[in-house]
């Protein structure tokens, strides 16, 4: 989850230029974006980092629809189930390399920040939950867990893009910490998932079997996992600092 947007009040002088180049090519943007001229003015607003955030989406997306093939596919071809968990680090690529570029060109936006979330909820919050799904965390309550997971990874990058400027500044202008887990860390997840894929642990086969089967709370134990990562990233006291 790369830094888009701002600098801070502790910020030194490079912080302030850069601040002031970002704060000029924020109100352009907002000028291109509320013209009533031209059916194509909000691709023309858009800046290179914003396309390669664009990719993070791309990104997260092809995950979903690979885990979907899987879904409808032959159960015991497992490609569609490894492109699924392929396009997620690839998604990692492009959410590090947005803020690079951002830094690099000194065009940053509000419109980049928003997207940067939206496309980091697609990749590491809706995607891992639709591999796991895939892989055979198919009951009703594995659904609401997972659903709980996605909606914490939602309100962890909400809380993010409110709170981080108030949040303690090194002298760049940029965070001392994340608070709580960030979103991408759920990869670690998939690579969990990608060890069960490797040993044909899904389905029927999944690690941890089901709890209370032909119930109404029938359920998955390894769903857990999800459910610690969704506390972890909405935690209020658990700091990471940033490298």
């Amino acid at each position: 989850m790369s830094r888009r947007s701002g600098g801070s009040n502790g910020a030194d002088k490079v912080s302030n230029t850069v601040s002031q180049a970002a704060d000029g090519a924020q109100e352009k943007q907002k000028m291109l974006l509320s013209s009533d001229e031209g059916h194509f003015s909000m691709i023309k607003a858009l800046h290179l980092a914003d396309l390669i955030t664009e990719m993070n989406g791309f990104c997260g997306m092809m995950s979903i629809f690979s885990s979907l093939r899987y879904c409808v596919g032959e159960p015991t071809n497992f490609s569609n189930l490894w492109a699924a968990l392929a396009f997620m680090p690839f998604g990692l690529f492009f959410d590090f390399m947005d803020g690079k570029v951002a830094r690099w060109r000194k065009k940053s936006s509000l419109m980049g920040q928003e997207l940067d979330s939206l496309a980091d909820l697609v990749s590491f919050g809706i995607s891992p939950a639709a591999a796991a799904f895939a892989m055979g965390l198919r009951t009703p309550l594995d659904h609401l867990l997972l659903t709980f997971f996605v909606l914490c990874g939602l309100s962890r990058l909400a809380r993010f893009n409110v709170t981080v400027s108030a949040l303690p500044k090194d002298s760049t202008g940029k965070s001392k910490y994340f608070e709580g887990t960030p979103i991408p860390t759920t990869l670690s997840i998939a690579a969990v998932m990608g060890y069960f894929v490797s040993k044909g642990w899904v389905l029927d086969d999944i690690p941890g079997g089901v709890l209370g089967k032909g119930t109404i709370v029938e359920v998955h134990p390894i769903v857990g996992v999800f459910v610690l990562s969704g506390c972890l990233m909405v935690s209020k006291s658990f700091h990471i600092p940033k490298p």
